[in-house]
């Protein structure tokens, strides 16, 4: 499989070009390096210090955040000033990929790629370093947390990450998408994403006398079908809403009617607008489909983060520094119902998030979160110079 060549274009990437045909090992070893020793979210220490020592090796003056994981560092001029953003947190997936490099740590891998983003801005972060006149001001965030909501980006909020800053960008491995390629869209690029849990509450009894109780399981089974049906007729179907759920729980013999049930699952949507309306509506339905069961409930909804609403001019600047390394390496991509805490930056500075493209082509991409999840090397160089280009072509 052939990806598009770079070119020569506008300083981002050329500098980026003359960058990797030095040191592309050395960025290699510290993507294969952090996939070895992944951690959780908030537990990054490892990565942090390797981060820290890295942009202290090129004359710049990182902080760790306040809450001791995750890096801030500034380099050019104070104004104006843009951010770049990698996330470095794991997840608890036990890694089956076989690789050299694999996971040492059981249960936990980067089978979602934020080695890959690191090891990106570690590398964008060199290459800017050896520019003598940076055009713009450059933030560089190391995110801890993404993995966990509502994440990590709101305690880099917290810290002020984004005071002083006018657009911020980051990238995101995609699997579905050919290495070579950098996945663009303006407006939502990826969905709202919400956690629920309604806890059911019944007398109990036998199920021979369901009339003489609370019968929990048609309940929750009248819950389970109701609540998606409910949400479909009050809510825009344009705005890409969707309820589903992922567990159900209650009782053990089949002959008792249980007094306690349990249903969790999520709800998403790509419209920032409904997002704001969700919470109340589905408080409402719930009540409203118990109300004539007789059934006690307690919902406990828990917000999750905002779509990600990729800004035109910061969605424009990506596109063109990608089309500078090559021409036809920008490509657009659809929104996504997953979730991203990119978000929380976008509720203060517009900015943008791409799709990077990591699949080799061959055999069917494996998705993100999957145990034998890998991505193709050579997709970094095309990060690398994206996010560089994007700076020194501002």
């Amino acid at each position: 499989m052939t990806i598009p060549a770079p070119g020569t274009g506008p300083a981002g990437a050329d500098a980026a070009t003359r960058w990797l045909a030095v040191h592309r090992d050395t960025m290699i070893g510290w993507r294969r390096d952090l996939h070895a020793h992944p951690e959780l979210s908030r537990q990054e220490h490892r990565t942090t210090d390797i981060v820290l020592t890295h942009l202290r090796s090129l004359g710049l003056d990182p902080q760790r955040l306040p809450l001791g994981t995750g890096v801030v560092c500034d380099l050019g001029p104070s104004e104006p000033r843009i951010a770049l953003r990698a996330d470095m947190d794991a997840l608890p997936v036990a890694e089956r990929t076989g690789l050299p490099f694999a996971s040492t740590i059981d249960g936990v891998s980067h089978s979602c790629g934020h080695d890959a983003h690191t090891a990106v801005l570690m590398a964008v972060a060199a290459v800017l370093a050896e520019v003598k006149d940076l055009p713009t001001g450059v933030r560089l965030l190391f995110q801890a947390a993404e993995e966990v909501m509502p994440g990590g980006a709101l305690d880099a909020v917290d810290a002020g990450v984004t005071q002083g800053i006018s657009r911020i960008f980051a990238l995101h491995c995609d699997p579905k998408l050919v290495v070579g390629r950098v996945g663009l869209r303006e407006g939502a690029i990826t969905s709202a994403a919400d956690h629920i849990e309604v806890v059911l509450h019944s007398p109990g009894g036998h199920t021979s006398r369901p009339h003489l109780t609370g019968d929990l399981v048609h309940a929750m089974g009248t819950v389970i079908t109701g609540l998606p049906a409910v949400l479909s007729r009050r809510v825009d179907p344009r705005t890409g809403t969707v309820m589903v759920w992922g567990a159900a729980h209650a009782g053990n013999a089949p002959n008792a009617i249980p007094q306690e049930g349990r249903l969790r699952g999520t709800v998403r949507t790509g419209d920032h607008a409904t997002w704001a309306l969700l919470e109340p509506l589905v408080a409402d339905a719930v009540e409203g489909l118990l109300r004539p069961l007789g059934v006690a409930h307690e919902l406990h909804y828990r917000r999750g983060v905002p779509p990600v609403v990729n800004d035109p001019i910061a969605t424009d600047m990506i596109r063109r520094s990608a089309e500078a390394y090559a021409p036809g390496t920008a490509t657009d991509t659809p929104q996504s119902g997953g979730g991203e805490d990119f978000s929380w930056y976008l509720e203060h500075v517009p900015g943008a998030m791409a799709r990077l493209g990591v699949w080799n082509g061959e055999g069917d991409p494996v998705d993100l979160h999957q145990p034998n999840f890998d991505l193709d090397e050579r997709a970094l160089d095309v990060g690398v110079a994206t996010l560089a280009g994007v700076v020194l072509g501002s």
